[in-house]
């Protein structure tokens, strides 16, 4: 390479790797998997140290990626809070170690090795006991200011809890980072599919884009985790103990949620020991984690280490090298949702991907495909983002032949044939033929699913039959249906039929909240059709419902847990003249929804507690369990913490149930909690 190709090189590099900085920390929504991100920058780091005469001025490989954006204000930390150098290479751990052993002319060195969780870096101030901060990393010297959505996690107290023997500072920091679990992350897409929209890509980009909304309401719809495990300043310093170890065992007694298991290691074989452990445990977790995180146990050889402009020498991120496989790309074929977004699929001749056969992989849109240049017949890079949703990553362009053309993303509707249209601020294609058969399908089969009005007999297949025949048009249709026209499907169908139509009387009186649900409305789920139906108390007030019943002065909600966001999505979804025309004809067809009670239970065992729900029970659904966990005034979360009343487990309970006999959260059989709702 000549120098004025070197020096051309690096200026291409940095502005790349600056391009994907801004996507990540800034937007959340990166195009380079860590591993692509890593490697940009290591070729960069390489170049500028044999090329240094052209390294001069900023370079990213020595800042700290900056996440502030606008909307928040920004606060300086009291102490500079840094990223980790990172290396995918056991070899590379070992050399940090030798650094260590020669700076620090001892080789007994002592680790602590952690989860390094995929999320958003924070830091968190205390002062007397008492939260007043909470901020993101930032460029390492100042970040966001995100307390007040900081304050929705619900596993996070407001004030630390003294602790025998270790006094609270006057004022500390405290970092560590903001997290989804798989399971909301899960919740969070599934709504998103039944209604049409595109599924998020991994939980970290979900968790930072959620962090930085300015929509309250909508972040605590969301439901963040956090986990602490690393101090910044504090004053005074003395109580704070001498090593890592022993600073995790504070923050758990100050009540704070920390990493559920951490090693301790001496010597780099034990270390790697551990993180190969990791390794091997960490898909039983309730969060994605993408390495280990190693750490000098002792604070003073910490401190003797001391760190770069950018990192500490005294820590890395080992990183697990995300599985991927190549196969090839068959066909692309197109979903269309309930409100008719149309989907990409990527349809893959099989391939075994982290223990499992992938033979469809996310597209995400149209943009994406011509971003990538991805074309039937290609050979393609499959991964499985956030080790949950496989994703075609790249193309092996090696192997493209000229049989391989552009993909034309359809203009039209491949179901109805309506021309599709792109509605402005979105990526997305829609239909917008509101009869579309398959539109029609979806919202027929989310309004009669056991999660909305629970109409049972009206399953896939029966749905697919009545549409296509004719008779459900809409949901107004299911009310409509006769026994004369259901008795022709078929022989024997007396008793089949006698007991659809039985359900759907029934479903006439389904608790208001699993009406709201089952009409599909944007962003509304389960959670925020329940905070509806108590507010409001019936379809007709909640249809006429204003903006300035959501939302009050200075953009604060009226209703816990309904946002601008959801607002503004429920008033445009009853502004359409068919979905107000839909909510008359269900009232003439006779269906009242019921009412929730004015107030819960107050005076049984269950009234204010927190109830969180695993594996499979011997005679009741986790639905039907929760559902009687609330009637009798308790409540129902997806997560364990430290304020979980209990864990109700059930055959087969994975992570949570490993979590709460860590916490120490009283677990119950289906048994136990018969007799205690018996007693209550």
């Amino acid at each position: 390479m000549t120098a004025a190709e070197a020096q051309e090189k690096i200026a291409a590099l940095r502005a790349a790797v600056a391009r994907h900085d801004e996507l990540y920390y800034r937007r959340a929504q990166p195009e380079l998997s860590d591993y692509d991100y890593d490697r940009l920058k290591r070729e960069l780091a390489d170049l500028e140290a044999a090329w240094p005469r052209y390294a001069a001025g900023e370079s990213p490989t020595d800042a700290v990626g900056d996440d502030r954006t606008e909307g928040f204000a920004t606060y300086r930390h009291r102490q500079p809070m840094q990223s980790l150098d990172n290396t995918y290479s056991e070899a590379e751990l070992r050399e940090f170690h030798a650094r260590l052993v020669k700076l620090l002319e001892r080789d007994d060195l002592g680790y602590v090795i952690e989860p390094k969780i995929d999320g958003l870096a924070v830091s968190l101030t205390f002062e007397q006991g008492r939260l007043v901060r909470a901020v993101t990393r930032g460029n390492g010297v100042e970040g966001d200011d995100v307390t007040e959505n900081i304050r929705t996690i619900k596993s996070l107290p407001d004030r630390l809890k003294p602790a025998a023997g270790a006094p609270i500072p006057d004022a500390v920091e405290i970092r560590g980072e903001v997290f989804m679990t798989l399971e909301e992350f899960a919740r969070i897409n599934q709504e998103r599919e039944e209604a049409g929209e595109p599924r998020y890509a991994n939980p970290r980009n979900l968790a930072a884009g959620t962090l930085k909304l300015l929509d309250r309401a909508e972040v605590a719809a969301r439901r963040l985790e956090i986990v602490l495990y690393g101090l910044g300043y504090a004053e005074p310093a003395e109580p704070l103990g001498d090593t890592q170890s022993g600073f995790h065992a504070l923050v758990r007694q100050w009540a704070l949620p920390t990493v559920e298991k951490f090693w301790t290691a001496r010597g780099i074989d034990e270390v790697w020991a551990a993180v190969q452990e990791l390794d091997r445990m960490r898909h039983a977790f309730s969060y994605a984690t993408d390495g280990a995180v190693v750490k000098l146990d002792p604070f003073r050889l910490q401190r003797e280490a001391g760190s770069t402009s950018k990192a500490p020498r005294w820590a890395m991120a080992y990183k697990f090298p995300a599985v991927r496989a190549e196969t090839q790309l068959k066909a692309i074929t197109i979903q269309v949702g309930r409100t008719g977004v149309l989907t990409p699929v990527a349809e893959l001749e099989p391939v075994q991907l982290a223990g499992t056969t992938v033979s469809r992989a996310t597209l995400h849109n149209r943009d994406e495909i011509r971003r990538k240049d991805i074309r039937v017949g290609d050979f393609v890079a499959v991964e499985k983002a956030g080790e949950i949703i496989p994703a075609v990553i790249a193309v092996n362009l090696t192997k493209r032949t000229p049989h391989c053309v552009p993909y034309e993303f359809p203009t039209a509707c491949p179901v109805c044939g309506t021309p599709v249209v792109q509605l402005e601020g979105e990526v997305a294609l829609r239909c917008p033929n509101y009869e579309c058969p398959v539109q029609v399908r979806r919202r027929v089969q989310h309004f009669a699913s056991k999660g909305c009005v629970d109409i049972d007999g009206l399953g896939v297949a029966m749905v697919d039959t009545l549409v296509d025949k004719g008779w459900v048009r809409s949901l107004a249709d299911i009310y409509r249906l006769k026994r004369e026209d259901l008795l022709t499907l078929g022989k024997s169908v007396e008793k089949s039929t006698d007991k659809l139509l039985a359900a759907i009387e029934t479903s006439k009186r389904a608790e208001l909240w699993r009406v709201i649900h089952g009409l599909g409305i944007t962003h509304v789920g389960a959670a925020a059709a329940k905070d509806l139906a108590k507010h409001f108390g019936g379809l007709e007030t909640l249809m006429n419902a204003r903006y300035d019943d959501f939302i009050g002065e200075k953009k604060t909600s009226r209703i816990n847990g309904i946002g601008e966001t959801m607002a503004l999505a429920l008033i445009a979804h009853f502004n359409r003249p068919e979905n107000r025309a839909l909510i008359g004809e269900l009232t003439e067809l006779g269906v009242k929804p019921v009412a929730p009670a004015k107030a819960a239970p107050t005076g049984t065992s269950f009234a204010g507690k927190i109830f969180v729900l695993t594996g499979t029970l011997p005679t009741m659904t986790r639905d039907e369990a929760g559902a009687k966990i609330e009637a009798a005034g308790g409540k129902v979360s997806g997560s364990v913490s430290k304020k979980t009343s209990y864990v109700l487990a059930g055959a087969e309970a994975g992570s949570k149930l490993d979590k709460a006999q860590a916490l120490g959260v009283p677990v119950i059989d289906e048994a136990e909690f018969l007799r205690m709702l018996a007693e209550g």
